[in-house]
Formats: C-alpha cells, sequence, structure tokens
C-alpha cells in the first residue's frame, strides 16, 4: 500500500439560503457569526458532512466503499452504541496490547481514522488492558465564514398536538425558536499533508474520494433547519503540487482565491453579487470543480 506523495490544499466556496448551517449550543442554537457578524461554520460540522459522504459511497456492485468510525446516530450503518464498542467489536482486544498494531490496524479499517485522525483512550478491565493512542490525521480542513455579514431571521414556533396520555386532553402548546440564515456565502480551505498521510496509510484514492465528498457536500443533508436546495456547492478548488512539500506553501495558495463583493457595502442575495477570482500561481494548475458554471475569473 503506497500512501499520498503529493501535497493537496483545497478550497469549497458554498451559499446558505435560508437555512441554519450550523446552530451554537450556546446561544439558542443561532447559527454562528463571529464578532464581525460573519457567518461561521465549524471545522467539525464540515467533517461530519462528509463523513456522511463517504458512508454512502458505492462501487459498481452497489457495496458500500468505505468504513467509517465515527458515525451520527441518526447515520450509522451498524448496531454499536458507542465508538468504543465499535472498535472492539470490528478488531478485538488482542490488537490493543500492541500500539504499533492497533495503530495500523484502526487507520486501514477507517477511513475517517486515517484522513482526520482519531484519539483511542479507552480503560481496560485490567491495569494495562486498556489504549491510549493519538492519531494526527493528514486532512485539516479550516472553520467556513462568510464573504459578507450575514442576517439572521427568527421565528417562534409551537406544538399544537397531544404528545402524552390518551389524546382526550390538548397538552398545552410549547413554544420555541427557529433561526436561519437569510443569505450568505461562505468559503472554507484545507490541505492534505503527505508526511503525516505516510503514518496512517492515508493513499491516492482516498484523497480522491475527499474530493468527491466536498463536491457533494450537501447531498442527503436535508433537516428542518436546512431544507433541500437550501445550501449549495458552488465550486472545489483542488491544487495538486508535483512534490511532497508543495511547491507553494497553504497560506500562499489559499490566498490565490479571493471571493469578495462586486460592490462594497452592498447587502448580498444572489451570488452573482459576489466576484470570484483565482489567481495563477506557474507550475500550480487547479482542478475546478463549478457545476452552475458560475463566472470565475482567472488573473
Amino acid at each position: 500500500m503506497e500512501t499520498m506523495k503529493n501535497k493537496i490544499d483545497f478550497a469549497v466556496v458554498f451559499s446558505v439560503k435560508g437555512a441554519n448551517p450550523n446552530g451554537d449550543p450556546l446561544n439558542g442554537n443561532r447559527p454562528r457569526t463571529n464578532y464581525d457578524g460573519l457567518g461561521e461554520i465549524s471545522d467539525v460540522c464540515i467533517k461530519r458532512k462528509i463523513r456522511n459522504r463517504l458512508m454512502e459511497m458505492k462501487n459498481d456492485k452497489g457495496e458500500y466503499m468505505y468504513n467509517v468510525f465515527v458515525q451520527s446516530d441518526d447515520n450509522k450503518l451498524d448496531d454499536y452504541p458507542s465508538l468504543r464498542v465499535r472498535a472492539e467489536g470490528e478488531l478485538g482486544k488482542d490488537q490493543w496490547k500492541n500500539e504499533k498494531i492497533f495503530r495500523e490496524a484502526v487507520c486501514k479499517k477507517w477511513i475517517d481514522v486515517r484522513a482526520f485522525g482519531q484519539v483511542f483512550a479507552y480503560g481496560g478491565e485490567k491495569k494495562g488492558e486498556g489504549v491510549s493512542v493519538g492519531i494526527r490525521g493528514p486532512v485539516s480542513i479550516h472553520s467556513a465564514f462568510s464573504i459578507a455579514p450575514v442576517s439572521v431571521s427568527s421565528i417562534q414556533i409551537t406544538k399544537s398536538v397531544s404528545g402524552e396520555g390518551d389524546g382526550t386532553k390538548k397538552a398545552s402548546d410549547t413554544m420555541g425558536m427557529k433561526h436561519r440564515v437569510d443569505h450568505g456565502v461562505y468559503v472554507s480551505y484545507g490541505a492534505i499533508n503527505p508526511q503525516l498521510a505516510s503514518k496512517t496509510w492515508f493513499e491516492d484514492k482516498d484523497a480522491e474520494a475527499i474530493h468527491e465528498a466536498l463536491k457533494k457536500l450537501f447531498d442527503n443533508d436535508e433537516s428542518s433547519a436546512r431544507p433541500g436546495g437550501s445550501m449549495e456547492v458552488i465550486a472545489v478548488i483542488w491544487w495538486k503540487h508535483n512534490c511532497n512539500n508543495g511547491q507553494y506553501s497553504s497560506a500562499v495558495v489559499h490566498r490565490s482565491l479571493d471571493v469578495d463583493l462586486k460592490k462594497e457595502g452592498t447587502d448580498p442575495k444572489k451570488i452573482e453579487e459576489y466576484s470570484i477570482k483565482l489567481k495563477s500561481l506557474s507550475g500550480l494548475e487547479p482542478e475546478i470543480f463549478n457545476p452552475n458554471n458560475v463566472v470565475i475569473e482567472r488573473i
């Protein structure tokens, strides 16, 4: 198994319309914003969506292609009640006794472990029988931020059905709040490090799986907070370097993408009010996924 040899940088541009892309549990589940009023989506949220897309990938025979360790409760492909039980059930306790063997086994078993890393810290029945292994993954993803400050709307919701008893008595209406971002265009950046890939058995085909997952980031992601079509990938820019360390630093590569308002100070409502510019870097030609043929100016 040959691990990935060439550094990769990437960026994802996506839009939000009438949805709560990432609620903040410490702020009444309102969409996350920073002190400048820019919308924010955590890297953990983006990784969750990537994991979900990886779980859906199938081969020509209709078989699932990838195993994912960190599965959400509402989107599981097995019956394990916890991460520890999943690790024990899939690997067996014998492999826990040797850190090197355990590290290789979990990386080769689960794509999200070899991509994002994972901390395995579980006690055993007896002293020395547990495991404490920290794995650092090669795929790093930034939190996404909106280009312009976002407007958050809130509505009050009620429940007017009987949820308890024999149904003869009407339950009191339950009051609650629902929040949404009216419009926003967000950008997230990331990179894949070959040096770390060599430590987790991360291959080129795994990198391509991440690439495909980014293109379909919001497929099958509908919910009450994110109605179908309310979140859409505008573009995925994928820079594959020709060497291990990269021809340019990630900072330089990420700065080559400039997404901004066409008219400063305006309150944008649609993607056409933004300009997307991509600066050319000598010897590094990106692969661009642009499903809606949005204008991307090459400079």
